[in-house]
């Protein structure tokens, strides 16, 4: 009873409980990979024992550095012999990257037959999430994929703007909100989001989040270019800058280890994408005629002025 499936025979739970918890091929390994990964789970107890910390980077689920032995862990656990996380060589280090991804839900309004309808133009809620991944050489994971940040960042420009002054940008707060299950990660690109005035909508429908995913040692956050075009930059919330500068320290005592590990020798990173060229961006449309109305470029909002009045962008 309770017996899982292995390619050539079957594994019991009191087995399957010492895996590693980043070990996620058990359907296609043998009774004798088994064996081995056990023996190496109970190899790694005396390393977890020995384990002494020299720095830590994270929150609730923490990197830990022991540079007396050169060896790194991830885990949760305060008790590391109890818990026996996996104890890795400094060597098997073969990048680091951030992924933050934004997923995007559109607020509602009651309508006069009662139903929801949607804002014009619409109005979008945002949520942030920041994962780190580090890339092993290890023969049962090749990642160690973990969340730094316990529930989403939650960010809506509609209710934290203010009414912009003629080319002034409105200042950007946060709503607190309980965490919600974090979002899938999907490859599809955003529309350009639209804040709209400031009154509180109704809750709505999910949209499409998004990732790309980048080269090794990369921040990637396509998200913030997007709905920095839109008219404001998740930058100036406490909460998700706090994310993505955890999320860039790991990632740079990551990758110094890895250089000190290999030698000495020039880690190549890729440049963080939120500072990539203004080319990468969302291509606006042609700026409107001089006179008339004119639909703003960032927001979808139709003026009459020099400047939209939602979200403060000139007409061009």
């Amino acid at each position: 009873m309770g017996n899982q499936k292995l390619e050539d025979g079957n594994l019991c739970k009191d087995c399957a409980k010492q895996f590693s918890p980043w070990f996620s091929d058990r359907r296609r390994s043998t009774v004798e990979d088994i064996k081995r990964q056990l023996a190496y789970r109970e190899e790694n107890r005396g390393r977890a024992s020995q384990f002494r910390t020299t720095r830590s980077y994270g929150e609730d689920c923490k990197v830990l550095l022991d540079e007396e032995h050169r060896w790194f862990t991830v885990t949760r656990a305060r008790d590391l012999a109890d818990a026996n996380p996996d104890i890795l060589d400094c060597t098997a280090l073969t990048g680091c990257r951030v992924d933050i991804d934004e997923s995007r839900t559109e607020q509602k309004r009651e309508g006069p037959d009662g139903k929801e309808v949607s804002y014009n133009p619409p109005r979008y809620e945002y949520s942030y999430d920041f994962e780190v991944i580090i890339s092993v050489n290890n023969p049962y994971f090749d990642e160690m994929k973990f969340r730094l940040n316990n529930s989403s960042v939650y960010i809506e420009p509609q209710n934290t703007m203010q009414r912009p002054m003629m080319g002034q940008q409105g200042m950007m707060g946060q709503r607190p909100m309980a965490g919600r299950p974090q979002s899938g990660m999907a490859g599809q690109r955003p529309m350009m989001n639209q804040p709209g005035m400031n009154q509180r909508p109704m809750a709505g429908r999910p949209q499409s989040g998004m990732t790309q995913r980048p080269m090794m040692g990369q921040i990637n956050s396509v998200g913030r270019m997007n709905t920095m075009a839109a008219g404001f930059d998740p930058e100036s919330n406490r909460e998700y800058r706090k994310y993505r500068e955890m999320g860039d320290e790991i990632r740079a005592a990551l990758l110094q280890v890895m250089e000190t590990a290999r030698g000495g020798g020039t880690v190549q990173t890729a440049p963080l994408q939120q500072e990539a060229p203004m080319q990468q961006q969302e291509t606006f449309a042609p700026a409107p005629a001089a006179a008339g109305p004119w639909t703003c470029p960032a927001c979808g909002g139709q003026n009459d002025g020099k400047f939209c009045e939602y979200c403060g962008a000139p007409r061009g």
